[in-house]
C-alpha cells in the first residue's frame, strides 16, 4: 500500500524501507473468469410437477395419453393414473406403464415414475379421483391435470411450466385445446367433430385476445400452482380443491382461484388434443352438462351449496355467450316463421340484401378456420358451405334450450351419469329440443291460419322490420369480429 501526503496508504503500492513498490490492483474483473465456470455449475432450482390422470373407462385411450406424456421435452416428476368406477381394462393397460421411466431430452436425461391407483367404486366420480390425486402431489410445486383421453403436443408440459413459473400471480394455466379428428367413421361423426373444432377454436381465440385471461381452466390439460390450491382451501373452507357442488367442477375451482387473488390464464403455446363427441346423443349430454353448470354459477342466489356469482369477472364471457345464443335463436325462429307466413299469403319478395348476413357468417367462420394451428380441408369446408355451420348452430341452440329448461325445472339430475349413459348410446333426451321446435312451428301455424288475412299482413309488416334491425346489428357484430387482428395467436 502507498502512503499519500496525508499519511494514508493508497491501494496499489506498499512500502519497504524507504522504497515504494507499485503493484497492480486486480479488481473484480480479474476474478470473473475464475468463478464464471463455477457459477455455471451451481444447481438451478427445477420446480416439481405432479401429474394426475382421472380415468373412467379409458381403455381405448389411456395408452396414448401415457405415451404422449413420456415423449414430453419436460417430463413430469411423477404421473398418477387414478382409475375409478371403471368397468373396462383401464387398470390392466395402464399397469403396463407402471414404474420408473428415463428419457433423453434436449436438456439432458430426465426421469419420471408412473403409478396406477385403482380406487374402485367412488361416489364422487371424477371429483373424487382428482382430490385423491391432489393428496398424492400436494407437496410439489405444480399439479398437472390431464384427462384420460387427452394427448398433448411434445412441448406442452415445458411451455406450461415455463409460463406458470414466470409469474407468481398465476394460479393456473390451461392449454389451447383442439378436438382430435383422427380415426373418424362416417359423415355424421366428421360433421360433429368439425363443428366442435370450430367451437373450441373460437372460444380459444376469444380468451387469447382478452389478455389470455381464461374463465375456465379445463380439466383436459391444465397446470395449477399447489400454493394457489392451498389458498383456495383456506378461503373457501374446503378440505379438497374440487367439490361436487357444481356440475362443472373445473369452472367452480377457476372462480375460486380468481377470488383468491390469482390469475387464470390460457397458454400462448402449449397445445393438447382432446377427445370429441361423435354422436348427437353424446354431444348433447356433454354440452347440456357444461351449459347447466355455467348457469348454476351465473344465476344469482344460492342453489344447494353453490352460491351464484353473476358479477364474477370469470363469468362475463359466459353471460355474453348466453346472450349471443338468445339472439341467434330469436333471429332464426323469427326468420323461419315470417318466411312461412309470407309464402302463405304470397307476400314473399326476395332481396339481395339478405345475402349479406350469411356472407358475413362465412367470412367469420373462415377467420376461425384460419386461426387453427392444425386446420385442414374439412375445417375450411365446414366454414365455406354455410349449411354445416348453420346446422351445428341449430344443434347448439337445442343444447342451450335444454340446459335452461332443466335449470328452471329444478330437476335433480346427475348430469355426469347422463353423459356416461349417452356415450354408451342410451337415452333420448337429445331429441327433445327438435321436438320442441316442431311443436312451436305447428302451434304457430295453427294460430296463424286462424287470423284474418288483413291481420296476417299487419303482423308481417311489423315483424319483418324488427327482424331486420336485429339482423343488421348482429351482422355488424360479426363483421367487427371478423376484422379483429389475431396478433399472431393461433387457436
Amino acid at each position: 500500500m502507498d502512503v499519500n501526503d496525508a499519511g494514508t496508504q493508497v491501494p496499489g503500492q506498499f512500502a519497504t524501507g524507504s522504497q515504494y513498490i507499485r503493484i497492480a490492483d486486480p479488481g473484480l474483473p480479474a476474478y470473473e473468469d475464475r468463478y464464471e465456470d463455477e457459477a455455471d455449475e451451481l444447481p438451478t432450482y427445477r420446480p416439481t410437477v405432479g401429474c394426475i390422470i382421472p380415468a373412467y373407462n379409458e381403455a381405448e385411450t389411456i395408452a396414448g395419453v401415457l405415451d404422449s406424456l413420456l415423449q414430453q421435452t419436460r417430463l413430469p416428476d411423477s404421473i398418477h393414473v387414478i382409475v375409478n368406477n371403471t368397468s373396462d381394462d383401464s387398470v390392466e393397460i395402464a399397469s403396463h406403464y407402471a414404474g420408473p421411466h428415463k428419457r433423453m431430452t434436449p436438456t439432458g436425461e430426465q426421469e419420471t415414475e408412473i403409478y396406477v391407483h385403482d380406487i374402485g367404486r367412488n361416489p364422487d366420480k371424477k371429483v373424487g379421483a382428482l382430490n385423491y390425486g391432489y393428496s398424492l402431489v400436494e407437496t410439489m410445486d405444480f399439479l398437472l391435470g390431464v384427462d384420460g383421453d387427452t394427448t398433448p403436443e411434445p412441448d406442452a408440459v415445458q411451455h406450461l411450466v415455463d409460463e406458470i413459473s414466470s409469474d407468481d400471480r398465476i394460479g393456473g394455466i390451461s392449454a389451447i385445446y383442439s378436438i382430435d379428428d383422427s380415426a373418424l367413421d362416417g359423415p355424421a361423426a366428421k360433421f360433429l367433430i368439425a363443428g366442435q373444432r370450430a367451437q373450441f377454436a373460437a372460444f380459444n381465440m376469444q380468451n387469447l385476445l382478452k389478455g389470455r385471461n381464461m374463465a375456465v381452466l379445463g380439466g383436459q390439460f391444465s397446470i395449477f400452482s399447489t400454493q394457489a390450491l392451498r389458498d383456495v382451501l383456506e378461503d373457501s373452507h374446503q378440505r379438497t380443491p374440487w367439490v361436487n357442488d357444481s356440475e362443472v367442477e373445473d369452472s367452480l375451482l377457476s372462480l375460486q382461484i380468481k377470488s383468491a387473488g390469482y390469475l387464470t390464464k390460457i397458454s400462448a403455446r402449449a397445445r393438447a388434443h382432446v377427445g370429441g363427441m361423435t354422436t348427437l346423443r353424446s354431444l348433447d349430454a356433454q354440452q347440456v352438462k357444461w351449459n347447466f353448470g355455467a348457469i348454476d354459477l351465473m344465476w344469482p342466489g344460492q342453489r344447494g351449496d353453490t352460491r351464484g356469482q353473476p358479477f364474477h369477472p370469470n363469468l362475463r364471457l359466459r353471460w355474453f355467450e348466453h346472450m349471443s345464443m338468445v339472439i341467434n335463436i330469436t333471429t332464426r325462429v323469427m326468420f323461419v316463421l315470417l318466411l312461412a307466413g309470407s309464402l302463405d299469403i304470397d307476400a314473399f319478395v326476395f332481396s339481395p340484401w339478405w345475402l349479406i348476413p350469411p356472407l358475413a357468417a362465412v367470412w367469420l367462420n373462415l377467420r376461425v378456420a384460419r386461426s387453427m394451428e392444425f386446420a385442414h380441408r374439412r375445417d375450411y369446408l365446414f366454414a365455406l358451405l354455410v349449411v354445416p355451420a348453420e346446422s351445428y348452430m341449430v344443434i347448439r341452440m337445442g343444447h342451450f334450450i335444454r340446459a335452461w329448461a332443466k335449470f328452471f325445472s329444478r330437476q335433480q339430475t346427475d348430469n355426469w351419469a347422463a353423459q356416461a349413459k349417452a356415450e354408451r348410446g342410451k337415452g333420448v333426451a337429445w331429441l327433445y329440443p327438435f321436438v320442441a321446435f316442431v311443436f312451436v312451428f305447428v302451434v304457430s301455424a295453427a294460430i296463424w291460419l286462424q287470423l284474418p288475412i288483413g291481420l296476417r299482413s299487419d303482423v308481417l309488416a311489423v315483424c319483418w322490420p324488427i327482424l331486420g334491425v336485429i339482423t343488421v346489428l348482429q351482422t355488424a357484430w360479426m363483421v367487427l369480429k371478423a376484422m379483429r387482428r389475431y396478433r399472431g395467436f393461433k387457436a
